[in-house]
């Protein structure tokens, strides 16, 4: 059974930088395209990255310019940089892939806030 991970979250200022970091079982990442998603409180999860096996990306409207998704294939391991952050950034943030999603894990909680 595939596993994810997710960690890096934390409270943060606005304006600060979180990275986030998702380790995952498996060879899932290497053959996948991968996404960060997130679901703020009592809203639906909600996509906000993803990134393809040759490394393109795409963003959110709400974070382009401020996140930057990256990938590591030989670690499994997939990334968030956030930047410039906001108090609406405030969420649970998860990562899988981005078609037949795994088991979700248990995700990374990022506050915003002064």
């Amino acid at each position: 059974q595939v596993q994810l991970v997710e960690s890096g979250g934390g409270l943060v200022q606005p304006g600060g930088s979180l990275r986030l970091s998702c380790a995952a079982s498996g060879s899932i990442v290497r053959f996948n395209t991968m996404a960060w998603y997130r679901r703020a409180p009592g809203q639906e999860r909600e996509l906000v990255a993803r990134i393809t096996i040759a490394g393109a990306s795409n963003y959110a409207d709400s974070v382009k310019g401020r996140f930057t998704i990256s990938r590591d294939n030989a670690k499994n391991m997939v990334y968030l940089q956030m930047n410039s952050l906001k108090p609406e950034d405030t969420a649970v943030y998860y990562c899988n892939k981005l078609n037949y999603p795994e088991i979700w894990g248990q995700g990374t909680l990022v506050t915003v806030s002064s």
